[in-house]
């Protein structure tokens, strides 16, 4: 496994767990050492266990040596970043290639590579050609198997998918038929629960991946405009996604509304997959909306913010309650609360937050002048407005009393709905929230 990032690291944790002897290569020295000492890097609920167990089993190994890790390796997993390249949305693909190039300089058998990173339709075929072009003397096999986990719930995904998606390059001598087969046996596993395994072409694995993220983040978007609707005529935003969520059509998950999506995978990938249309000359008129719509909705909750501290923060105290994108990981990228915080800045806020795991990502990111708090009292000490950005479940237990006596203001913008209003406005709070009367 090339990668012992997020991907990476849970992945190979995982098919070790199935029973498969993995080694990850990861050449960030400062990642390696943690990870050798027994530190993950990352914050995923359960990865800590699941690597200690198969590390001890003997079955899981860290290394930065690509050479000896594919010594008496079947398949190469391609598992590194695919960040978003600058200026046009595509995702930069460097390290992709660059990996495939080590491996073709390294091997010294046929091998199985596999792209597991999120990858553009067409890049399965490009891997091909350049092991092909640069080891003319082995025969390499090429597959995408595209990741479908949620962070603050990787394992069980990996563990119990909605499904795997497998696609095989059909252009060798067999047809595929030896890919198909150490693929099949890799998740074997799966097969004791019935997991859905599907097995496509290449071009279709990678732009199944994409497809389903921006579906997932155009049903965010589109929770999103729908709370601003119910504000405006009186409707609650809880009812109306539950009415919705009821219909086996639509289903009720990603129909929570909130200052916009986040993460390492929705913004990259619908601006990917807008990228990709426009290339192939087909109009992604939906995604290309729903990407602007949510850099948007991030601007508006900031001004919304300032609106409801009185429209001036100049000097106010903000307590903010979340900085991660998500609650259950420490992943700060594309955050809600970096554009948020940076407008509240800008304005001459006054700003004092708490995140239970994401403060020292969020550090390089965030203003120089920004307080962290020891917890969400702390930050909420002598605040004006109190704004809960991320909807982490120790926000939901906090006694409104004592936060009221906390809080010097009474100002409260909860954007994630974690708070019953007649309990907020019962305690004396000037309590608002988003898609409800």
């Amino acid at each position: 496994m090339i990668g012992g990032g997020y991907v990476g690291l849970v992945s190979g944790a995982c098919f070790a767990e199935f029973g498969t002897d993995v080694t990850i290569v990861e050449r960030d020295e400062s990642k390696l050492s943690a990870l050798r000492d027994g530190r993950i890097p990352i914050f995923e609920p359960g990865l800590d266990a699941i690597v200690a167990s198969n590390v001890q089993a003997g079955r899981l190994t860290f290394t930065h040596d690509l050479t000896n890790a594919i010594t008496d390796a079947d398949a190469v997993f391609i598992a590194v970043g695919t960040p978003t390249r600058r200026g046009d949305g595509h995702a930069d693909l460097t390290y992709v290639y660059a990996a495939t190039r080590e491996i073709a300089l390294a091997a010294q058998k046929d091998l199985l590579v596999v792209t597991k990173s999120t990858v553009p339709v067409g890049t399965g075929r490009e891997v091909a050609n350049i092991l092909k072009e640069t080891r003319p003397d082995l025969s390499f096999d090429v597959a995408s198997n595209p990741e479908f986990l949620r962070e603050g719930n990787a394992i069980g995904d990996f563990m119990r998918p909605d499904r795997v998606i497998i696609g095989i390059n059909s252009d060798t001598q067999d047809n595929g038929a030896r890919a198909k087969e150490l693929m099949g046996r890799l998740y074997q596993p799966l097969s004791l629960i019935e997991a859905p395994i599907v097995f496509t072409d290449l071009e279709t694995a990678e732009l199944t991946k994409y497809a389903a993220n921006a579906f997932l983040a155009m049903k965010v978007t589109f929770i999103n405009e729908m709370s601003d609707l119910c504000e405006k005529v009186g409707a609650n935003i809880h009812d109306v996604a539950r009415g919705m969520g009821l219909d086996q059509r639509i289903g009720k998950r990603f129909l929570n509304p909130g200052p916009g999506y986040g993460g390492s995978c929705f913004p990259k990938d619908t601006r990917a997959l807008s990228a990709i249309a426009q290339d192939a000359a087909v109009p992604a008129r939906l995604v290309d909306t729903t990407v602007l719509i949510n850099e948007q909705r991030k601007h508006d909750m900031a001004e919304r913010i300032i609106a409801r501290s009185g429209g001036d923060v100049h000097g106010k105290t903000i307590a903010v309650l979340g900085l991660t994108f998500k609650p259950d990981t420490d992943d700060m990228r594309e955050a809600a609360s970096l554009p948020i915080i940076q407008t509240l800045h800008e304005q001459g806020a006054i700003l004092r937050v708490f995140d239970p795991e994401g403060m020292e990502a969020a550090r390089p990111l965030l203003p120089q002048n920004v307080i962290y708090c020891s917890d969400a009292l702390d930050a909420a000490q002598d605040a004006d407005t109190l704004v809960v950005l991320t909807e982490w479940n120790m926000f939901r237990a906090l006694d409104p009393e004592r936060l009221k006596h906390t809080m010097r203001g009474d100002v409260v913008v909860d954007l994630r709905n974690i708070w019953d209003p007649r309990i907020m406005r019962g305690s004396g709070f000037n309590y608002s929230s988003v898609g409800r009367p």
